[in-house]
């Protein structure tokens, strides 16, 4: 089954069972799905699985970020809200590698290039993501590479 299919599923599942949380994110996914379709210039059904994950991937990055600014900002209340939609969007997601994958990608990789220094931060990074088809946490990869390169 497709994630296409799988969302629109739950979300049939979800307006029926009440869920109002589920409901409202997997509609705001459809939505920047259809935003995708829309750019691309081709159909929301066509879209592979690895297409949806790269909107769900970006709608999970922008969940992130205002989570750690409400925080900042002593805003409990939204911070909470948007945990649980980042738990609905995650589900659509394959699994992230464990710290210590993470660290053995970083590490294999860092020994490819040798003379890598501080500067080299950028390339390095591009090459663990490489290295690990983009399923590590580009926060992670980011600490682990500056402690490597320091």
């Amino acid at each position: 089954m497709s994630l296409i299919t799988q969302i629109s599923d739950e979300l049939k599942a979800a307006m029926k069972a009440g869920e109002v949380v589920k409901r409202d994110t997997l509609r705001f996914l459809q939505s920047a799905l259809k935003n995708a379709a829309i750019e691309a210039r081709k159909p929301v059904t066509d879209f592979t699985d690895v297409e949806v994950e790269a909107v769900a991937k970006r709608l999970v990055k922008q969940r992130k970020d205002s989570i750690e600014q409400y925080q900042a900002a002593g805003r409990a209340d939204l911070v909470e809200k948007e945990q649980a939609e980042l738990v609905f969007i995650e589900d659509y997601l394959p699994a992230q590698l464990s710290h210590e994958a993470v660290e053995a990608a970083v590490e294999k990789v860092l020994t490819g290039m040798p003379d890598a220094t501080a500067k080299d931060m950028g390339r390095v990074m591009g090459a663990v993501m490489k290295e690990t088809g983009g399923a590590a946490d580009g926060n992670l990869v980011r600490t682990l590479v500056a402690a490597k390169l320091k």
